[in-house]
């Protein structure tokens, strides 16, 4: 009974699955179709705001520079920007290598300030320092490994001004800058390209549902003040605005064309602990609002709110359940070498067609996660290869099981931190490379 039982669980998580995915990816199809034969040209906008960019690194000596340059470099009147560059709580040459960049004789007249920074609240509390003096008529927001593209910024501008007084924020597309470095950034590269281009794609075309990313983006000023700024303490305090400007019936607009190039975790340690502060503000953020599935909220948060309980529920639930069932038996396999009479505990003999089930829906997952990575490769240049079929399928096995102890860590640790009122806000730096 119980093996049967067990067995129906993970049938139906998958199927949930399967479901969103297929979902989100005919959203995707339907956007690419549509846009890919799209020329993109560079025009006059009809007005160009004033923007103030906000870069908030702690720590980050050996890739601040770059950035820094790369936001100087922005094809976007000079006049109408605003730079705050903070270094926050910094104790390395962070501050020194800003300076040096702004000294250049071709920034030296720009509008940049450069703030060495003492107080608390990590990246929440640098935007929310920044909010009290930002000119702009929108906030734009750059981590320190975040190179922009020389057009990013425009094609977030020419998005809002489509609907200004909707869409309270825009944001564009990250890219991997050092994917090719190992094994595992070249797997980071493929979670990101289909998080960026199926999912967040997917998701806006179908029910123009957009999620603020720590970096790219811009958000309108007045509104963030009206809300009373960022969550201090908040781990992902981008999912959580997101929400709360959903609460306010705006729209958060996907500029598709917009990019800005991040540096991902180039060992397992930085990975895992960045990957783990993600996953426990997501959970802190789905556990926050999920009573919007039961009270007035609008349909959009409504929806947004089950996603993201069926993303980090159901299907972590999915993968436990069948890792579960699959090392079980496999144990009782190998036991059965030395001693015959031991049962397979999850053969489910009296049930062989919910067993045939479990299997069909097995490879339905594997072949749903690699035709999802190859469909988001193939709409970016350069990247749909042979050799990235085989990794896809490598990837599954390996990096994408990395998330289940992620996951269960992530979990545990929110527990904790409700039931013996710990701060929760802490987290590792993730380190950087010179690039």
């Amino acid at each position: 009974m119980l093996n049967n039982f067990l067995a129906f669980s993970t049938l139906v998580s998958i199927w949930f699955s399967l479901l969103a995915s297929l979902v989100t990816l005919y959203g995707a199809i339907r956007f690419w179709i549509k846009h890919s034969k799209k020329i993109v040209s560079i025009t006059p906008l009809k007005r160009y705001p004033t923007i103030t960019i906000v870069v908030p690194p702690h720590n980050e000596e050996l890739v601040i520079a770059k950035t820094t340059k790369g936001i100087l470099d922005l094809n976007y009147p000079a006049s109408k920007i605003e730079v705050l560059l903070y270094a926050d709580n910094c104790q390395d040459k962070t501050a020194a290598e800003m300076r040096k960049a702004v000294d250049m004789p071709e920034y030296r007249y720009r509008n940049v300030q450069i703030i060495e920074r003492q107080g608390s609240g990590g990246k929440a509390g640098v935007l929310n320092d920044a909010l009290e003096i930002a000119q702009g008529e929108y906030i734009c927001v750059y981590d320190a490994d975040a190179l922009p593209e020389q057009n990013a910024l425009y094609f977030l501008i020419k998005k809002v001004l489509e609907n200004p007084s909707r869409y309270m924020a825009t944001f564009g597309r990250n890219k991997t800058r050092n994917a090719k470095q190992n094994f595992l950034t070249r797997c980071i590269n493929q979670e990101v390209i289909v998080s960026q281009r199926i999912q967040h794609v997917g998701v806006w075309n179908l029910f123009k549902i957009g999620r603020i990313p720590g970096t790219n983006f811009i958000i309108n000023t007045e509104y963030v003040r009206s809300i009373g700024g960022w969550q201090q303490g908040a781990l992902t305090e981008d999912t959580e605005i997101s929400f709360r400007i959903m609460e306010d019936g705006y729209l958060i607009a996907l500029a598709y064309n917009s990019e800005a190039f991040e540096q991902e975790p180039e060992h397992l340690r930085d990975y895992y602990y960045q990957r783990l502060r993600w996953a426990k503000g997501n959970y802190q953020v789905v556990i926050n609002n999920f009573k919007h599935l039961f009270d007035r909220s609008n349909w959009r948060v409504k929806l947004e709110t089950f996603y993201l309980t069926c993303v980090f529920f159901g299907f972590n639930l999915a993968v436990v359940l069948s890792d579960i069932i699959f090392f079980v038996d496999l144990g009782c396999v190998v036991a059965r070498f030395f001693n015959p009479k031991i049962p397979i505990i999850f053969a489910m003999d009296s049930n062989l067609l919910l067993m045939q089930l479990l299997l069909i829906n097995w490879l339905l997952m594997i072949l749903l996660y690699v035709t999802q990575i190859n469909l988001a490769l193939a709409t970016q240049y350069g990247q749909a290869t042979s050799d990235q079929i085989w990794l896809a399928l490598g990837s599954y096995f390996t990096y994408s099981q990395l998330f289940i102890a992620i996951s269960i860590q992530a979990v545990c640790s929110v527990i904790g931190d409700k039931i013996f009122k710990r701060d929760g806000s802490k987290w590792v730096k993730t380190k950087r490379f010179a690039d």
